[in-house]
């Protein structure tokens, strides 16, 4: 096997995991995020000598990679491929970060970076671990006007779409902001194709004379709560 294969790279970096660096980065669904892989400021390195390679931490999938003198990339999973760059110039200066394009919420995970210098001996150079969180808003929760299935009992329905990650889904008395027992209400929250999560709550509670109900949908990676009341419409009320 030829020193500058993309198969010894990979062996050598499936055996190298001390010294690891970890960081954590947040990144909105359909927007691009940098996982920062750096040597200190100053750093200069030989792209004919150092070895770059951005790996998944669990599934080993191959994000991207720099083997000198080889310009391929076949060894990258089709998921990544056209998604994650590395800067050339950037590499020059040490900097190995990874640019990932229109992040979805299947990128959320542990990302692996390794660097090693063949004329060190394949010596390890750099070693980092970003965990990437991924978040997207929910729509502001639409709740249904109260219907009485029976005499006794009045049922309301809230329903918001599109977030990440999974939300907390909370019922509130209006008049003192009292959370509403959760045994009270049945959720169902699922993903769509999208990849998101769309949730529907249903509220069931004895009738009284008078009701101001209001839901609450909880982002708790965003620490984000949008509130709206049975009735206020469709206006964001203060959160919960």
């Amino acid at each position: 096997m030829r020193l500058g294969s993309p198969g010894l790279l990979f062996l050598l970096f499936s055996s190298l995991r001390a010294d690891t660096q970890e960081k954590e980065v947040r990144a909105m669904v359909g927007s691009d995020v940098e996982l920062s892989c750096a040597c200190p400021e100053g750093s200069r390195f030989d792209l004919n000598d150092v070895y770059v390679y951005w790996q998944t931490s669990e599934s080993k999938t191959v994000v991207t990679y720099h083997i000198p003198q080889n310009s391929s990339l076949e060894n990258v999973d089709s998921r990544y491929r056209n998604r994650a760059l590395m800067s050339p110039a950037g590499m020059l200066r040490g900097d190995f970060s990874l640019r990932l394009f229109n992040v979805t919420p299947q990128d959320e995970q542990k990302f692996h970076c390794l660097v090693l210098s063949q004329s060190l001996g394949f010596q390890e150079v750099l070693s980092v671990e970003v965990t990437l969180h991924v978040a997207a808003n929910f729509s502001v929760p639409v709740v249904s006007a109260p219907h009485s299935p029976s005499q006794d009992e009045l049922t309301f329905t809230c329903t918001s779409i599109n977030g990440y990650p999974r939300p907390n889904v909370y019922w509130i008395n209006k008049t003192d902001n009292s959370l509403l027992d959760q045994a009270l209400q049945n959720d169902t929250v699922f993903l769509n194709m999208r990849g998101l999560y769309d949730v529907v709550s249903v509220l069931r509670i004895a009738r009284t004379p008078s009701v101001n109900i209001g839901c609450c949908i909880e982002n708790v990676l965003l620490q984000q709560n949008l509130t709206v009341g049975s009735q206020t419409g469709k206006v964001p009320a203060p959160a919960c």
